[in-house]
């Protein structure tokens, strides 16, 4: 049979975040597989309770003695967030430029498989081999240190994977992308582009970190209070850029958040931040006058747990922000993101914060490609097959119109569980499989979709109630019946209701016959159903209720 080349995003397709990408080389029942990415999104309201979001790398996971490995473009959560709740599903190895894998081993030592992880730390522009693929990481820019773009050289053809990108041109950290080495895998030919669709619909050129330095400082002068700076902890280079700004503006930077110490220990181990001097802890935030304090903080997205959110509730154990004070916003709302962030901006205000966002001034720009630098990207590669990913669909429609226009000949809409034959012949989707969500819920990884999930949304929503029954062994209620409600009543109502209930229970179960009030299974039915069809009437609620059946 002969070989196929194929591509399955298990995550990020569809979507943005929770990255996972598979390509695929051999016979079609009995293929070689390579990983690409693997990470989370962080959960909101829906589904309660729940922090983390994982793709389900069910299908990879049936075929792992055929994965080869696993490559990791950068450092973000939603490209290697996944890999310390999951990998022991996996077990292959991992592959990473130095800063990702700082990154990635910090994470593991919280594992209890660190030991087990066989770890390759790739440099710069390296050249090498996971199984039957060849690959070369080309240096890109984007908003973290060491983003990698990875051309995978099979025999049916060469895939560029961009990961996350743009072209900066002085990124301010690291070095500019390797136009060279695109326009290298064009001239080689390029069979098809695997490519971020973040910022499709923005005309122009998503613009350069250098160029904020000098916005940021003069508003930073403006300031009379404190200042604080939210943005991504792992963007190093905004990280330099603040630092430079508030050294020009007079001010010490102090850093609030676990993510930001732990971004900045890699970062000045891999070699960057050195002309940067080093920032305070939380606890230096009380010394220093209002006017001469900026703190930099962990929670711009809205995360209740992250230090500004934290300060915004007036519950941070060291920072305080109050009349006269400012937060600048550098760094653009993620979608889904929405609610959380605008209930902060709200608290702090109700602090007598001033709030200064992009719109007063040139204070972010995007780690991701605007249309002008998609065109570019196309110039360079011209592909003979685009598959947008990283994108909603909305992105990825555009994304393929625009590959269009760029005289692609193939554009591919897909999305997670879409497997598409890239060669030989007409490229296309030849199969959907499963590519569901996990959530870590407490110190487990479970399905989002299953019962313990589903039965949380709807307790969430109706409430729950538990009834307890003693019957004799003919199935006769020998007492009362005690009901249990959380969620759905106020306690002047309970007397009521639940009167009504326990009385339409013992109708219920004198309505059995002998023979099915002797079975344990079909009284306990009957008596669940009674009382949810109790509430209902009564309440117009469908709580959910469990029976504890007592026979004695």
């Amino acid at each position: 049979m002969t070989q196929e080349l194929l591509f399955l995003p298990l995550g990020g397709a569809g979507e943005i975040g929770m990255n996972l990408n598979l390509y695929g080389l051999g016979k079609p029942d009995d293929a070689d597989w390579l990983m690409i990415d693997f990470g989370v999104t962080f959960g909101d309201d829906h589904p309660p309770g729940v922090d983390l979001i994982t793709p389900d790398p069910q299908f990879i996971v049936e075929r792992r003695d055929r994965l080869h490995g696993l490559v990791l473009t950068h450092a973000h959560e939603d490209h290697l967030g996944a890999v310390p709740y999951l990998w022991d599903r996996l077990r292959c190895p991992i592959y990473a430029t130095p800063f990702t894998m700082h990154m990635l081993k910090s994470k593991l030592k919280e594992t209890n498989f660190a030991d087990e992880v066989p770890l390759h730390e790739i440099q710069l522009d390296g050249a090498f081999d996971v199984g039957p693929f060849s690959l070369d990481l080309i240096t890109l820019t984007h908003s973290i240190p060491e983003p990698n773009g990875i051309a995978i050289k099979t025999p049916l053809g060469t895939v560029l994977h961009t990961g996350d990108w743009k072209f900066d041109p002085d990124p301010v950290i690291g070095d500019v992308s390797d136009e060279a080495a695109l326009k290298r895998i064009g001239d080689d030919g390029c069979l098809a582009i695997v490519c971020d669709s973040t910022n499709t619909f923005v005309q122009g050129h998503s613009g350069s970190e250098a160029g904020l330095t000098d916005n940021l400082t003069e508003i930073i002068k403006g300031c009379t209070g404190k200042v604080a700076v939210a943005c991504f902890a792992t963007n190093v280079a905004r990280l330099a850029t603040v630092a430079k700004a508030a050294e020009a503006a007079g001010r010490d930077v102090v850093l609030a958040g676990q993510s930001l110490q732990k971004t900045t220990t890699a970062a000045r181990k891999c070699g960057y931040l050195e002309d940067v001097p080093a920032f305070l802890d939380e606890d230096a935030a009380g010394f220093i006058p209002d006017d001469r304090l900026l703190i930099i903080c962990t929670g711009s997205q809205g995360e209740p747990r992250a230090a500004l959110s934290r300060i915004a509730t007036d519950n941070h154990p060291r920072i305080t922000l109050g009349k006269d004070d400012a937060v600048i916003f550098s760094s653009r709302e993620i979608p889904g993101n929405e609610v959380g962030i605008a209930m902060m901006k709200n608290n702090l205000v109700r602090l007598g914060v001033r709030l200064i966002e992009d719109v007063d001034g040139n204070i972010h720009v995007s780690g991701h490609p605007n249309r002008e630098e998609l065109t570019e990207m196309y110039q360079h590669v011209r592909p003979q097959i685009s598959i947008p990913v990283h994108g909603e669909r909305r992105h990825l429609e555009e994304h393929a119109k625009l590959a269009k226009i760029c005289q692609v000949p193939h554009a591919i809409v897909n999305e997670n569980g879409g497997m598409i034959r890239l060669a030989p012949g007409t490229p296309e989707i030849v199969d959907h499989v499963p590519s569901g969500r996990l959530v870590r819920d407490g110190n487990r990884m479970i399905p989002m979709h299953g019962e313990a999930i589903r039965s949380r949304i709807q307790g969430l929503w109706n409430g729950t109630m538990v009834i307890t029954v003693v019957v004799d062994a003919s199935g006769v209620p020998l007492s009362d019946i005690v009901i249990s409600t959380t969620g759905f009543l106020e306690p002047y109502e309970e007397d009521d209701v639940l009167d009504q209930v326990a009385d339409d229970i013992y109708n219920s179960i004198e309505r059995l016959s002998k023979r099915d009030r002797g079975n344990d299974n079909t009284l306990s039915e009957a008596i669940r159903l009674s009382a949810r069809r109790s509430v209902r009437r009564k309440l117009d609620k469908k709580p959910i209720a469990d029976v504890h059946l007592v026979r004695v």
